[in-house]
């Protein structure tokens, strides 16, 4: 069997394995980075009623309309704190039916108080499963008054919200030397307020178009005059493209910023985001960078990894080896002479069986008749060894007894 097969049979396949853990990773950090940057990178296209949304309620139309008729108009995903002097853009903003005070209060503030439309909001929509023609688009909806209580008082004042039963007609208007058709729809939607100044009146009063006070803040109480249900029609498109253009020429503003923030499509102030934009997507990017660096070196580590061993190992050997380790470290090596020369003496007399009744040195006397002739004999190195004086002589003479040993007795 090839090695392959045998590592097929008893193991994972490692290059499964490492995409596994590749595609694991990347889809994390891909899962992550969406959820931080999905409201920025969305099309918007949702069926609601802001700039990105091709549906009725929505404000597509208008914003490429402008931008054919080489007006500038951007798009804002955040909340816009720089003014400059020399460009100064009218804020569309379009609010939906859960938008708070505060939010429209921050986006005017931010603004530092330029000139800045709101079209109030009208419908609830929904799409039907099996009745929507085109993505985006509604198959549903039906008109709801906006709640008072979205627009700030700080900013507007006292204000109230009506929805006048009428049919769809044609009203004159005039505002900043335009002179232009408004096609106000049937049930149109107004506005009233002791601080209102009415542009264009509603059938049954109020105004459909009003200025706060003497600032640059206007409000068109009836989105229907400038969103894409206008555009269903030659006449309507025209009418929304001259309101439009009438009021910022009024508000002496140099272009048109459709914002999206209040529709949820705003950059929101978050630490995972921050961690996908600049300055912070380097730090990210040296994490990701000692990540893989880890794993790699995990991966190709040299030889299989070190498994701890016992303090104390398991046997004879080693329970010698720390005895005579103990006995150094006191330097006591010399108190044991006498002991090691009557353990030799005794595993040698009972081997050779020598007669009973003999002291330590007629046994000694009786070992040394079974020598060979020519080297040391066995009582002197055993009268010796005790008066050793350091440890090299200690150890030439126990090394002596010992090779005694091995020849008389043929072993280790």
């Amino acid at each position: 069997m090839s090695d392959a097969a045998a590592a097929n049979d008893h193991g994972f396949n490692p290059r499964l394995i490492v995409g596994v853990v590749a595609i694991g990773v990347i889809a994390f950090i891909a899962l992550w980075a969406l959820i931080a940057l999905g409201p920025q990178l969305s099309s918007g296209n949702d069926g609601g009623g802001h700039a990105l949304s091709k549906a009725a309620p929505g404000y597509a139309g208008i914003v490429d309309l402008a931008e054919r008729a080489g007006a500038e108009v951007e798009l804002r995903r955040r909340v816009e704190t720089t003014r400059y002097e020399e460009y100064e853009p009218l804020l569309v903003l379009t609010p939906t039916h859960r938008t708070r005070a505060p939010e429209i209060a921050e986006l005017l503030d931010a603004g530092r108080r330029g000139p800045a439309l709101i079209v109030l909001p009208k419908w609830q929509t929904m799409a039907v499963p099996g009745q929507t023609q085109k993505p985006g688009w509604v198959s549903v909806g039906f008109p709801a008054r906006p709640p008072v209580a979205m627009l700030p008082p700080a900013h507007f004042g006292k204000v109230a919200i009506e929805a006048a039963p009428s049919k769809a007609q044609q009203v004159p208007a005039r505002l900043a030397g335009h002179s232009f058709t408004a096609w106000l729809p049937g049930n149109v939607q107004t506005i009233s307020g002791d601080n209102l100044e009415t542009l264009i009146a509603g059938p049954g009063g109020g105004a459909v178009l009003a200025q706060v006070g003497d600032r640059d803040l206007y409000i068109l109480a009836d989105p229907d005059l400038i969103n894409n249900l206008a555009f269903a029609s030659r006449d309507g498109a025209v009418g929304g493209a001259m309101l439009i253009d009438a009021v910022a020429d009024y508000a002496d503003a140099d272009g048109l910023a459709f914002d999206v923030t209040l529709n949820g499509f705003g950059g929101q102030r978050s630490l995972l985001r921050f961690a996908f934009v600049p300055p912070f997507i380097g730090i990210t990017l040296c994490l990701l960078a000692a990540g893989l660096l880890a794993l790699w070196q995990a991966w190709m580590r040299f030889g299989p990894a070190l498994k701890p061993g016992r303090a104390i190992p398991v046997s004879k050997a080693a329970l010698i080896a720390n005895s005579a380790d103990l006995i150094r470290q006191a330097r006591r090596e010399l108190d044991g002479a006498d002991a090691y020369v009557k353990s030799q003496r005794t595993a040698i007399a009972r081997r050779l069986h020598a007669p009973a009744g003999l002291d330590d040195a007629e046994t000694a006397v009786w070992i040394d008749k079974h020598l060979r002739g020519g080297g040391d004999l066995f009582s002197s190195l055993a009268r010796r060894l005790p008066l050793a004086r350091n440890t090299h002589e200690f150890v030439a003479d126990a090394q002596a007894l010992h090779d005694i040993r091995k020849d008389l007795l043929r072993d280790s």
